[in-house]
């Protein structure tokens, strides 16, 4: 999972990757225009007002922390602004990543604009936005055409990509990427319409607001409680994905990419920390093997939803295609692989033919026919 946190909104602007959504009936356009004359390479162009922004907000995050462990926070602002942090990362797991990004189910509207509407909550940008870039990452992965290419370190694909300026091959590869999905979605398109005036309100003001007029919360204490320290421990958590799911962890599935299989990080990203899994397997809604919820809440809830009749065309990946692979590109850290696993004849390393989603044109005819749909759409 790598969203573009914070890209085109408010403080952030100048990180994006330039492309105008409004100009997006045609899918080419020229990248210099985006980019001021300038060819972003690897020459650090910072962006000050978001490193002044950052250093808002993780110190608000610090205060925040010292008003609950000196006292000064009722139980149910602490409590509140855990659960409104579990519904926002809802709408960005579930939603954003899985649903939009990878096409790795399908949802009825009510459950897209449920989505959609956490997603906001959220402030990791429009979800065309968000999904344009995790798709970007996907489709050149650890590249400099990657927008939080983790070989330039911890610091830079976890924070750092959002101080500086693009690399210029993000704007000329990012034009290569499909989103007409996305743009033929009303929700979607709604929802980056009216963004800049809702998402305030639903990430800022709301979460203050309410434990003020609820239960008499101090309005300083709510600020910088139930939003500044919610909303900054949230993007750290997403944030690991990009850094420490491409840095630290097991590489079961495929021992040729960065990207690794991290417990803590799926803990504290709602499942999606099973990163080697993912980039090897994009298409699968559960983004991860496992078969229960302890480290997977994301799962859960697109299940539930399955089993109403929300959600349906589940994608997943047969157990026999997931030893095959173990088997061949592994790194023998897999519960399936013994000693003496071994390569088979045949080759198939992902950064050879990375995709973004069971959407995209060069996805395997192999891969597709060997997947599993759960819950498929009724006739």
């Amino acid at each position: 999972m790598a969203p573009n946190i914070l890209g085109s909104s408010l403080f952030l602007a100048d990180t994006t990757l330039g492309k105008n959504v409004d100009d997006d009936h045609s899918s080419n356009f020229s990248a210099s225009d985006n980019y001021s004359g300038k060819r972003r390479d690897y020459e650090w162009q910072i962006v000050w007002r978001n490193v002044f922004g950052f250093i808002y907000l993780h110190t608000g995050m610090l205060y925040g922390f010292y008003l609950i462990f000196t006292g000064q926070v009722k139980f149910f602002t602490v409590l509140f602004a855990v659960l409104f942090a579990i519904l926002s990362a809802m709408g960005v797991t579930a939603g954003a990543h899985r649903l939009w990004a990878h096409r790795a189910y399908k949802a009825r509207w009510p459950l897209r604009l449920i989505l959609a509407f956490l997603q906001t909550m959220a402030f990791q940008n429009h979800l065309y936005e968000w999904v344009r870039d995790h798709r970007v990452h996907h489709k050149f992965t650890e590249t400099d055409a990657d927008p939080h290419n983790a070989k330039r370190g911890f610091f830079f694909s976890h924070i750092g990509w959002l101080m500086i300026r693009k690399h210029k091959d993000v704007f000329e590869k990012g034009a290569s990427i499909d989103m007409s999905d996305l743009e033929a979605d009303p929700i979607v398109m709604f929802q980056k319409k009216t963004y800049l005036v809702v998402m305030p309100i639903l990430c800022f003001v709301l979460p203050a607001y309410i434990p003020i007029v609820w239960w008499g919360e101090v309005p300083w204490t709510s600020w910088y409680v139930a939003t500044i320290l919610r909303f900054t421990v949230s993007l750290n958590f997403t944030w690991l994905v990009n850094s420490a799911a491409h840095i630290w962890g097991n590489r079961p599935y495929d021992e040729n990419i960065g990207a690794t299989d991290n417990k803590t990080v799926a803990i504290l990203a709602f499942g999606e920390g099973w990163h080697n899994y993912h980039h090897v397997f994009p298409w699968d809604y559960k983004a991860a093997e496992l078969g229960n919820y302890s480290t997977n809440m994301s799962t859960a809830i697109i299940d539930y939803a399955a089993k109403h009749g929300w959600a349906y065309d589940l994608k997943t990946v047969s157990v026999d295609m997931i030893r095959k692979r173990v088997a061949r590109t592994g790194d023998g850290t897999h519960p399936s692989n013994d000693d003496t696993k071994k390569k088979l004849e045949e080759d198939h390393h992902h950064p050879d033919n990375p995709v973004w989603g069971w959407d995209d044109t060069d996805l395997k005819d192999e891969d597709r026919k060997f997947a599993e749909i759960a819950h498929p759409k009724e006739q």
